[in-house]
């Protein structure tokens, strides 16, 4: 199913191309106007092999683009697909309402829960509204606040990363990013009841650990998760943001790459094309992996669910004796 938008990236293009066709070829079949079943029958063949041939070996930048697609779902997506009874709680009590960071309680196959994810606009206006996905300094902290409010009811929480970084900007800092990080990064790794994270597309830097501290990291298969964007990474290594592909391949940032670094608990299957292809079915796989490892948390104790993500933290990494 292609994506509604009609952004096409160009990696895809054939295939969108070739899909037009088969559209224009099913219409002329529904009207019977002519007969054109062979020829529908091995198009469809064709395409089917194009997609595996496109998106089954992707490099890491085509990856990047993916996870940054305009038809992606995003966090409230996901929300409508998944839960029921969302009541979004604004504010961080001390500034102001952070507009691209949403959360409140819902119900998830009828268990409350608190949602929490970074929201992006599918136009410039909601854009704007969404400062592009990158949180202020009071995004965090209402983030904190639902969190711990969380906590104090005993819910699990859900957190769903998709930025490309805290914002950088002067009143940013003015006001304590990197302060409000770090409290988030200290509080997340205190908190007694079971946290799920899932990067469902973009995870940038601190901006995106700072909802990211769970007990189970899950990713999208088409999703990345780095200490930088591939294009400020080229900027300061290679003095040249066009080789931001290099700069992909470097820092490792695919799901697949981070499964092999054991970083993931799993990696979350989309259709073939991507997520934005099927939001729906994409929705569906990602709400089977969270309930599986919400059953799994269910058993731990307030006490074990800290130590298990304190372990699982610990754990990362790998010292040379060099």
């Amino acid at each position: 199913m292609a994506n509604a938008s009609g952004y096409v990236l160009d990696f895809e293009r054939p295939l969108v191309e070739l899909e037009k066709k088969l559209a224009a070829l099913r219409a002329l079949s529904a009207s019977g106007a002519v007969e054109v079943s062979s020829e529908l029958a091995s198009l469809e063949k064709k395409a089917k092999k194009l997609a595996v041939e496109i998106f089954g070996s992707l490099t890491r930048w085509q990856v990047v683009q993916l996870s940054r697609h305009p038809s992606r779902p995003f966090f409230l997506d996901y929300v409508q697909h998944l839960f029921t009874d969302f009541v979004e709680l604004c504010g961080d009590r001390h500034f102001a309402d952070d507009r691209s960071i949403v959360g409140g309680f819902a119900r998830f196959d009828g268990r409350p829960v608190l949602v929490l994810g970074h929201q992006k606009g599918r136009n410039t206006k909601e854009s704007m509204e969404r400062n592009f996905g990158m949180p202020r300094p009071e995004g965090y902290r209402k983030a904190r606040r639902l969190m711990e409010l969380a906590e104090r009811f005993g819910k699990p929480i859900l957190t769903f990363v998709d930025t490309m970084g805290a914002y950088p900007g002067m009143d940013a800092e003015e006001r304590g990013q990197a302060e409000a990080i770090a409290v988030n990064l200290e509080v997340m790794s205190r908190l007694r009841v079971p946290i799920i994270s899932t990067v469902i597309g973009e995870g940038g830097s601190g901006g995106a650990l700072a909802i990211g501290v769970g007990n189970r990291v899950l990713m999208l298969e088409n999703s990345i998760y780095s200490v930088i964007t591939p294009e400020g990474c080229a900027s300061i290594l290679f003095r040249d943001a066009a080789q931001a592909p290099r700069a992909a391949d470097a820092l490792k940032l695919t799901a697949k790459d981070l499964s092999a670094l054991k970083v993931l608990d799993e990696v979350v299957p989309e259709p073939l094309g991507g997520a934005h292809r099927d939001p729906a079915k994409t929705a569906e796989a990602l709400g089977k992996a969270l309930r599986k490892h919400l059953t799994q948390l269910a058993d731990l104790s307030p006490e074990a669910l800290v130590k298990d993500r304190y372990e699982k933290f610990r754990a990362f990494g790998v010292f040379s004796g060099r």
